[in-house]
């Protein structure tokens, strides 16, 4: 059996991270943009390298990052055959009546500041 490694919630730096959008998604990586108003510029993304498993929406807004639970790590690891070294989950507002889970699952992830 694989030996449980030790993971984390996203924390993101302080700053108004309101709204959020995809805005890049290929193979190499899936890339989110956070501020306070995207129609200009934004100051931070979230970067997650060879991601392999992604579900959410493409613009949401106000995330609260967690760990995942249990049944979404055996969720994941059933579809990609194995855990994942990053996987991050969180709750958004996507203009729904309630918030909608996210995960996404990928070989690495980095939080970049801008602006950008």
């Amino acid at each position: 059996m694989e030996a449980e490694r030790p993971y984390a919630a996203i924390r993101l730096p302080e700053g108004s991270w309101w709204d959020w959008e995809v805005v890049a998604w290929d193979a190499g990586q899936f890339r989110l943009a956070a501020g306070y108003d995207l129609t200009y510029h934004h100051g931070l993304e979230l970067v997650f390298s060879d991601p392999a498993f992604v579900s959410c929406p493409s613009t949401f807004h106000d995330p609260v990052f967690r760990m995942p639970t249990s049944e979404e790590w055996l969720r994941v690891a059933r579809q990609l055959g194995e855990r994942p070294p990053a996987l991050a989950a969180f709750e958004a507002d996507a203009n729904g009546q309630e918030p909608v889970s996210c995960l996404i699952a990928a070989e690495r992830f980095e939080i970049l500041r801008g602006p950008f």
